[in-house]
C-alpha cells in the first residue's frame, strides 16, 4: 500500500466500528420504539372500548 497501509486499515477500522454502532443505536431505538407503542395501545384500549360500546339490544313488539 505504499506506505499508507497503517493509514488506510486504521481508516477501515474506525468505518467499521461507526457503522457497527449506528446499527446498534438503530436496533436499540427501533425496540424502545416499539415498545413504548405497545404501552400506549394497551393503555388506550380500555378506553376506545368504553367509547364505543354499544347500546344494550331492546326486543322488538310484536305488532
Amino acid at each position: 500500500m505504499g506506505g499508507y497501509g497503517a493509514y488506510v486499515w486504521a481508516a477501515f477500522g474506525f468505518a467499521a466500528v461507526c457503522m457497527v454502532g449506528l446499527l446498534w443505536q438503530s436496533w436499540s431505538a427501533s425496540r424502545r420504539r416499539a415498545a413504548e407503542l405497545e404501552d400506549l395501545r394497551r393503555e388506550l384500549r380500555p378506553r376506545a372500548a368504553r367509547a364505543r360500546r354499544p347500546e344494550p339490544l331492546r326486543p322488538r313488539r310484536a305488532e
